[in-house]
């Protein structure tokens, strides 16, 4: 599914932002970003933090619980990482909430 970089461009456009300041700011190519947002590449919790960071969101504002973030079920893996986080009281830090 590709709602997670069709919400990234949504968000960045509506910051004004460009592809070019959204990769200077990840440390990556132009190209690069371009393939996140068109969902090229997998977006894992380091890219979906920075990008987050960057536009100033929640992570969960671009990937939300309710949809699969890429095409491999990363979300599923996700949301049993944060469930036995919980069950083992290890700390969650709350951008990832």
């Amino acid at each position: 599914m590709k709602i997670c970089g069709q919400n990234i461009r949504k968000i960045r456009r509506s910051k004004d932002f460009t592809q070019e300041y959204m990769a200077f700011e990840m440390g990556i190519s132009q190209k690069a970003y371009s393939d996140i947002e068109n969902s090229k590449v997998k977006i894992n919790l380091d890219i979906l933090k920075k990008i987050s960071d960057i536009l100033e969101i929640k992570p969960s504002d671009i990937c939300s619980i309710s949809h699969k973030c890429g095409t491999d079920g990363n979300e599923d893996r996700y949301q049993s990482l944060l469930e036995y986080m919980k069950k083992n009281n290890i700390s969650i830090p709350e951008e990832y909430l």
